[in-house]
């Protein structure tokens, strides 16, 4: 009886021991599975990385963290990532209830007519001066932007428009730069996030659109211009900005602006959008006044 006991404590210490040796060995699998895991999912992170405009700038940050603290620096990139996911989600939902409809292949764009926003016959026997008051009180309580042009730089800007009919603006926002796509159609420009654009191509909702009106430019000697833009995806300042912009691209023959729409246009692989932010800070000082602030 003795020796059977024995035999059942030694075998319950046996089972015990191997027992434990089963947790010890699947505890060790689980942890080389993590550290796999991790540093499989921190090469995909930086591969990512990589491909942002931003990487070089802060690339010496960037592999400090990871090496000090890479498990840090992974819950930060899986943060950013959440938080664009809840953009796109919110994005997607919005465009799906403010698509433009698909335009058709060959369509020749009609041109914004000035009489269907407002009488123009009250406006023939006014001055130049008068005119463009009235156009700036006439916008003051809408949500929208306005300005004018003279026929030359109307001119300027959609012979170039033709050529480099699509181009990126950078527009600052808190936390960086958010790329905006412009893109000309007829007399008009729209303007959408890159994201989007990426996304729906020439049918992506619209943050901005400026409209030209062309009917006082004989009698006259000037253009109207209305940009309608997104109050949920622009502010007035931001959207002044954009306007402000391309007009300095395409209205002037600044040699460097000029140099990045034919990269843009005819070598996108050698295009570079910090050197767009880099502009950004020269535009600052040039700015023009046409564009009514509010």
């Amino acid at each position: 009886m003795a020796s059977v006991l024995l035999r059942n404590v030694a075998r319950v210490r046996l089972g015990g021991r191997l027992k434990d040796t089963r947790i010890a060995r699947t505890s060790d699998e689980s942890y080389i599975r993590y550290i796999m895991t991790s540093r499989a999912r921190l090469e995909k992170v930086l591969e990512e990385l990589q491909k942002n405009p931003y990487y070089d700038k802060y690339a010496g940050k960037i592999a400090k963290l990871q090496q000090t603290s890479p498990d840090e620096f992974l819950q930060r990139v899986e943060r950013q990532e959440k938080a664009r996911d809840k953009k796109e989600k919110r994005a997607a939902k919005l465009y799906q209830t403010e698509a433009k409809p698909i335009l058709e292949p060959g369509v020749q764009a009609q041109e914004a007519r000035l009489d269907n926003i407002m009488k123009v016959d009250m406006i023939k026997d006014k001055t130049k001066e008068e005119i463009i008051e009235i156009w700036k009180e006439y916008h003051k309580q809408k949500d929208c932007i306005c300005g004018t042009m003279t026929p030359e730089q109307y001119d300027m800007m959609f012979t170039r428009g033709k050529e480099y009919s699509t181009f990126l603006l950078p527009l600052p926002r808190e936390q960086g730069y958010e790329f905006i796509m412009c893109q000309f159609y007829g007399s008009e420009v729209h303007m959408t996030p890159l994201l989007w654009y990426q996304t729906h191509k020439e049918n992506a909702p619209e943050c901005l659109t400026m409209i030209h009106y062309t009917e006082l430019r004989d009698d006259k000697g000037i253009i109207l211009m209305r940009g309608e833009f997104d109050t949920k995806l622009l502010q007035v300042q931001e959207a002044q900005c954009l306007a402000n912009e391309l007009q300095l691209y395409y209205c002037n023959d600044n040699k460097h602006r000029l140099q990045l729409l034919e990269t843009f246009t005819q070598k996108p692989n050698e295009f570079k959008h910090m050197d767009l932010i880099a502009q950004l800070e020269t535009i600052s000082l040039e700015a023009p006044n046409n564009i009514e602030k509010k």
